[in-house]
């Protein structure tokens, strides 16, 4: 009886720190952008499209999922909007945004374009973009993004 209290405490400790993670994003670039950091602040600017270029001159490439509430709720919490705002904007932008089913397809879509920028789960993130840090920090950091 006491090594099924024990397996059951142990599989509970474990899994109850597994929904933590379910939820993190990295934000993932093409292979081709030497940028390596970003501050929060410019990260904002662009996922509002206030940034349109990258410091090398290239157009920024914004690459959302038609429908992740993770990248949704994380989004409306970096720029400050309501949902309503957030879907609002989108709409408003839909002609310099473009829209993925799945991380796989985002991830590609990153790697073949340059200047592109995405969200995905940081279980999906792979060799083929790069991550980049955000003030300083890196996916599943204290404070990476606002979660």
């Amino acid at each position: 009886m006491k090594q099924h209290f024990r397996l059951f405490a142990l599989v509970f400790t474990i899994f109850s720190f597994l929904p933590c993670y379910a939820h993190h994003l990295a934000v993932v670039v093409d292979k081709g952008n030497n940028t390596g950091e970003i501050t929060a602040a410019n990260l904002s600017k662009i996922f509002k499209s206030e940034t349109r270029k990258w410091a090398d001159g290239k157009n920024v490439v914004l690459i959302l999922h038609k429908d992740s509430a993770a990248e949704r709720l994380t989004l409306q919490r970096l720029n400050r909007m309501s949902a309503a705002d957030f879907q609002a904007f989108v709409t408003a932008h839909k002609e310099v945004i473009l829209l993925v089913d799945s991380d796989d397809a985002m991830l590609k879509l990153v790697k073949s374009t340059p200047g592109a920028i995405g969200l995905v789960d940081v279980r999906s993130v792979d060799a083929t973009v790069n991550v980049l840090k955000v003030d300083g920090k890196l996916p599943l950091g204290q404070g990476y993004l606002p979660h």
